[in-house]
């Protein structure tokens, strides 16, 4: 071996003998890329897509509202067969209307986060998004002497950072099943949104709707048909946090209980 060959050998081990030991301990910590997708959220209990369950239960979710029609419609068909929902409110729309949600309450439905404007631009900082969640938080609380456990993030639009400092705030991040995704918004015909919903529908789902709608009936119509048909089928509507209940994952978090008002 050339003596320059093993002058270079001499100077990397110096070079590795030098190495502080908890540097190294580090970077092996470090080393592995974590993947972030609906997995690691789930594994976590940071997100709730749908539970796992062998019971025929649903939760039915509205978003975007109250609305001063449709609501209340929803409402009715709500109490004549005896289903639960969750109404992921808006935090203007609840000043709006805050008889409608004192309703959803009374009814035994649960009142739940969607923030104050429903800003869904990516480009928004964490400060502003939970600035309209806190406001709205704090609307509800006004309204209902309730602050909501859970909060979806408009448009299903989130990041780690939104997820962490809105469970400091005490809130759930919560989506919905990817199979059932109406998109009533969308307005696609009642027809579609029926068939969306009782085509794919598996116990533990959590079922996109919106009870706002701006010309569009058809989730109101699109309900007429579903409810009975499910109800037939055996299944249960309950709320979001009572279908958490059959998840291990998440029914012992501490904030899953509400908060009342003196």
């Amino acid at each position: 071996m050339h003596r320059s060959c093993l002058k270079w050998i001499g100077i990397m081990l110096a070079v590795c003998l030098t190495i502080p030991p908890h540097a190294k301990v580090r970077a092996e910590k470090t080393a592995p890329n974590v993947v972030k997708n609906r997995a690691y959220y789930e594994s976590r209990g940071d997100i709730l897509w749908e539970v796992p369950t062998d019971k025929k239960v649903v939760a039915l979710t509205f978003d975007d509202g109250p609305d001063a029609t449709r609501t209340a419609l929803i409402l009715d068909l709500l109490k004549q067969y005896d289903a639960k929902a969750t109404f992921f409110v808006l935090g203007k729309k609840v000043e709006r209307y805050p008889d409608l949600v004192l309703r959803e309450m009374r009814e035994g439905h649960e009142i739940a986060n969607h923030t104050y404007s429903h800003s869904m631009n990516k480009s928004k900082s964490i400060p502003f998004m939970m600035e309209e969640i806190r406001k709205t938080q704090n609307i509800i609380l006004e309204v209902t002497g309730q602050r909501p456990r859970l909060y979806r993030p408009p448009g299903g639009i989130y990041n780690e950072t939104l997820v962490r400092e809105s469970r400091k705030e005490g809130l759930l991040t919560v989506m919905w099943s990817w199979h059932q995704d109406t998109r009533d918004w969308a307005r696609p015909g009642t027809y579609k949104i029926v068939n969306k919903v009782l085509g794919n529908i598996r116990n533990g789902d959590i079922i996109l709707f919106h009870d706002h709608v701006i010309g569009s009936m058809q989730t109101v119509e699109a309900l007429k048909i579903i409810i009975p048909a499910l109800k037939e089928q055996g299944y249960k509507f309950v709320t979001v946090s009572d279908l958490i209940q059959y998840d291990e994952r998440y029914k012992s978090v501490e904030h899953l209980h509400p908060v009342r008002r003196n």
